[in-house]
């Protein structure tokens, strides 16, 4: 009798333990991991798999690749603005980008500390929290959101940063190819142990990894030299809206080849992640904060090109193996992060958590009320127009169209056409290397250089004038019969109920948000200091007059 009470006691306390031990598995807070790469849009192999016959067939993202398979992959995610600033604003806050104050321009942007923001609230949670290169920036204080520099790790180095300068350096001093590589990749390696050592044992961890190689400068010839990207693969297979021409298409591949290093970054981060037994319990998320930079529709533009972006998530409560339909902005993922960790979400954020959709077992739409994304944009350099003006933008996106309003349509898109037509025109080396030389808000590089050289070339001039050219008060896309958005339809008495539909729905929006672009005729931005000089000390114009 005594033996078997001792059994039963026995097994009771067994069972107890394997209870706990089970409950603290399912209580345990993940880890997250957020590699966001500056200005990556939605160009990865696995979109090429699964809308084939575009420039995404020529990229090769393996680890992306990986992750989104392992995962959930977002065919809809876009991001509020498609300018650095502004969407890093957004997102770190969950928070439409013009709800944010100063934060919702680029130059000339200061954080409001009274602003929530995801990584600090994980923070004061007991999460250990640090960040690798860019977070927050330009803006003051520079990655205020996320600590102003307090939680930085990149002592191991930044030179991963301009990966096809220093890599094209290293080979110059006689160093192979894969070498070179590594001697970068070391680098990110270096920055992410350093994080991981320095936190707590058990303690949970949220990092953010923001290289920024994928903005310009590269190195002319790069995607060939290390990646073995052939310019002529994209013949045939570029947009409308790009001139189908051998020195875009090697700058095209230049920017591919970029992606494909953020791309092996982030397959070094996942074997740290494994080598540290933590990868089970990580929840991944990679994404890019907008379009391409110096290539038409892309950066600073409202379509496609400028504001859809690649986005996967994997980790512990995702039910992988699934793509999604399900609209999404990336402000989702502050919220997101939040309900992961078990943290409450402030009232004050307006964007929505993916939890739910990244929990279930569905495909396609799995959200039935995700339809849509708002995007928008106000000012990116404040030299662009004359009087330091913004051009204000919002539009919203569906399955099927896209409406865009533009408040001040007189203004110039991309800036003004600073020394065009004049007797002292811009250089092909200032258009290739002065962003400031002519339509400021525009990166320079070689087709920003090609476009403006051959703007009066037959081939050229549509594609030209449709990216520098002023544009209509409200722009509307039909993406079914027209994916690359090249002829407005606004004005066609066939879409006169869907325009209706749309602006009403993006008005509602706006007002409902507090969207300071409709109170007051936009008072707000259009006034110092969101308009007018810089209140800072900051880079000069460099244009001639």
């Amino acid at each position: 009798m005594l033996r078997r009470t001792l059994l039963f006691a026995l097994m009771a306390t067994c069972l107890t333990g394997l209870a706990n031990r089970l409950h603290a598995e399912e209580t345990k807070r993940p880890n997250i991991l957020f590699a966001f790469a500056d200005d990556w849009g939605k160009q990865a192999s696995i979109y090429g798999q699964l809308e084939p016959g575009g420039i995404n067939d020529v990229v090769k993202t393996p680890h992306f690749d990986a992750l989104a398979k392992r995962g959930v992959l977002f065919k809809n995610a876009f991001v509020n603005a498609p300018s650095c600033t502004p969407c890093r604003s957004s997102l770190l806050s969950g928070q439409y980008f013009w709800r944010t104050g100063r934060g919702a321009i680029l130059r000339g942007a200061v954080w409001d500390p009274t602003i929530p923001s995801y990584p600090l609230l994980l923070r004061d949670a007991g999460y250990h929290i640090g960040e690798t290169y860019k977070v927050w920036s330009p803006g003051t204080p520079v990655d205020a959101p996320y600590g102003s520099g307090k939680y930085a790790y990149q002592k191991a180095g930044g030179s991963f940063n301009q990966f096809s300068q220093r890599a094209t350096a290293l080979m110059s001093q006689g160093k192979s190819t894969d070498d070179a590589k590594q001697e970068l990749y070391q680098q990110v390696r270096g920055n992410f142990s350093d994080f991981l050592k320095d936190r707590k044992e058990g303690q949970p961890f949220c990092y953010w990894f923001g290289p920024t190689n994928v903005h310009r400068k590269w190195i002319a010839g790069s995607g060939k030299k290390l990646w073995g990207i052939n310019p002529d693969d994209l013949k045939g297979k570029m947009p409308a809206f790009l001139p189908d021409v051998p020195v875009v298409r090697q700058d095209l591949a230049d920017y591919l080849g970029e992606i494909q290093a953020f791309d092996a970054a982030l397959g070094i981060l996942v074997e740290q992640l494994k080598e540290a037994g933590e990868l089970d319990n990580t929840l991944i998320v990679v994404s890019g904060d907008h379009g391409p930079p110096g290539f038409p529709q892309g950066k600073c533009n409202l379509y496609d090109f400028g504001t859809h972006v690649a986005l996967a998530v994997a980790g512990p409560g995702v039910n992988g193996g699934r793509v999604v339909d399900d609209f999404t902005i990336l402000p989702d993922l502050a919220p997101t992060f939040l309900e992961a960790g078990g943290e409450k979400i402030p009232e004050v954020m307006t964007a929505k958590s993916l939890w739910p959709v990244l929990k279930s077992d569905q495909e396609g739409l799995v959200d039935p009320t995700r339809t849509a994304a708002f995007t928008g944009r106000e000012r990116h350099v404040e030299m662009a127009r004359e009087g330091n003006l913004p051009y204000p933008m919002r539009g919203i996106q569906t399955a099927d169209y896209q409406l865009i309003i533009n408040f001040k349509p007189d203004r110039w898109p991309m800036g003004d056409p600073y020394n065009l037509g004049t007797d002292n025109p811009p250089t092909l080396d200032e258009l290739v290397n002065k962003t400031f030389v002519t339509f400021p808000d525009d990166d320079a590089g070689p087709t920003k250089a090609f476009m403006v050289m051959h703007r009066a070339d037959p081939e050229v001039k549509p594609i030209f004038d449709r990216c520098f050219g002023k544009r209509s008060a409200v722009e509307l896309y039909d993406l079914k019969s027209d994916p690359d958005q090249m002829t407005n339809v606004a004005d066609d008495p066939k879409y006169e109920k869907v325009k209706e539909e749309l602006t009403a729905r993006l008005m509602e929006e706006l007002k409902t948000s507090g969207d300071p672009r409709v109170i007051d005729n936009g008072k707000f931005f259009e006034t110092p200091p969101m308009a007018g000089p810089l209140t800072g000390n900051g880079p000069k114009p460099n244009r001639k007059r």
